[in-house]
Formats: C-alpha cells, structure tokens, sequence
C-alpha cells in the first residue's frame, strides 16, 4: 500500500508526464518481487496533512507492508513541521509530527502487524512543469519559509528511528542531488538570447519566461528526474531498489 503525491501517483500513468517515464516505483518493485503486489494511494500536490485530513476517505485496506513517501510538497506549502512532542501526543493535522501520528495510527489499525517504511523526500533542483512552464518552483538548495527541504527529511528520519520502522533514506542516501537531478538547463543566453545549456548551479540565476521561451529541460537533459522535481525512470529504478533492498527479506 504505496501512500504518496504525484511521485507515487505517476506509476502506471506515463501519460502525465508526456510519456518521459515508463514505469514508476511500484511496477519496478513488483518486477523484482513477483508475489508482491500493491496498491497505488498516491495524490498529485498532496502534503502530509493532506492526507492526514482526508485519512478515512482514501479507501486505505489492510497490507501487509506500508510505505510513507511525503515531504516535498510539505516544504513548498511550508506545513509547520512542529516536534516529536505533537507526533508522541497526537496534537492534530497542522504540523508533519502531528499528521504523521494520523496516518501511522490508520495503519495500525488497519493492520498492527504491517512493516512501516518511511520515505524521506529526495533533493530536487528547479522544477518546471512539463504540462504547463508556468509552474515553477525553485529547488531544494535554497529555504522556502526559513526551512530547508532536509528539514523535513530530518523529521521523517526522527519518526521512523523512534517508532523503529524501515527507512528510504532518498535525501541522505539515494545520491540524488541539485546537480544530478538534470544534465543541464537549457535557456537563452541573458547577453546574445540565444540558447545555451546550463548546468548547475549556473543556471540559477538566468531568466526563463514561461511566455516565451522553450521547455528548459529537453528530453535528452534528464537525468535523476525529468522536470527537476520528479524521478526519470533512472530515479524511479534508484528508489524501488532502495524498498526492494527491504522488502525481499520478508
């Protein structure tokens, strides 16, 4: 029972991403351990509380394994990320403690049994919505709100030690980064306006206008990801061998 945003809700629906992945997470765990199977439980945009608010209403059935995979949206939105102390005291949805406590309560009581495997959020570079250039959001080298996105990979950690549930490390361990989540970023020169590829962190501070110029990342620039935020098939293989490493040995 796969819990996400829109890294796990991609799997199986290429077609969201122009087609630039061909099989998410999941399948590739399913690949490696054919007696798996899983249920995709992802939502595009979702944070912690998103999920937390509406945790009756997901149709979340009885797994035998769980994994958690938020946090970067979580960062964007700036969700308070709060203390141990609201997760150990169950104080509500409005902090990433607090919402945790929501979600691994539902599990349990689905199945008290379950292995728990929390994903923390990988680092990501500038994301540019292949569907529409407008979005943008910059990436994870610089603080949204005065938090870092290791902020919330940090909390993540903090909860699966003290619970002593399985961790995916992706922001400490995965080797995705700023600089390998895309070769380059391909923008118009500021001085001549012609095109030229960039790579990090140069690209940072040259103007892309959504208006007017082309897409900044190619089909032959991705790398880790395909947009800056979300993995390619090379970052979906990197995190499913990351969960099979677990999961074979049940």
């Amino acid at each position: 029972m796969a819990i996400g945003d829109s890294i796990t809700y991609h799997n199986g629906k290429p077609e969201e991403t122009k087609n630039r992945i061909t099989k998410g997470y999941m399948d590739r765990v399913v690949e490696k351990l054919p007696y798996i199977h899983f249920a995709n439980h992802g939502h595009g945009g979702w944070t912690a509380r998103s999920i937390a608010d509406n945790i009756n209403n997901l149709g979340l059935e009885r797994a035998d394994f769980y994994s958690v995979f938020l946090g970067t949206n979580d960062w964007w939105t700036g969700l308070p990320i709060g203390t141990m102390s609201d997760y150990e005291q169950a104080t509500g949805n409005q902090t990433v403690y607090g919402a945790y406590r929501t979600i691994i309560n539902k599990i349990r009581s689905l199945n008290n049994d379950a292995v728990i495997i929390l994903i923390t959020p990988m680092q990501r570079t500038d994301f540019v919505d292949v569907n529409n250039s407008s979005s943008i959001i910059y990436g994870s080298y610089k603080a949204k709100d005065g938090r870092f996105l290791s902020d919330y990979a940090d909390a993540i950690k903090a909860i699966a030690k003290a619970e002593n549930f399985k961790l995916v490390d992706l922001y400490y361990k995965s080797g995705i980064t700023p600089k390998n989540a895309v070769k380059y970023r391909r923008l118009r020169d500021p001085k001549t306006g012609e095109y030229k590829n960039y790579t990090y962190p140069d690209y940072i501070n040259i103007p892309f206008n959504p208006a007017t110029d082309d897409y900044p990342y190619p089909v032959d620039a991705m790398d880790m990801t395909y947009d800056g935020l979300h993995p390619s098939d090379k970052g979906h293989a990197l995190i499913a061998k990351m969960l099979v490493k677990i999961m074979e040995k049940y």
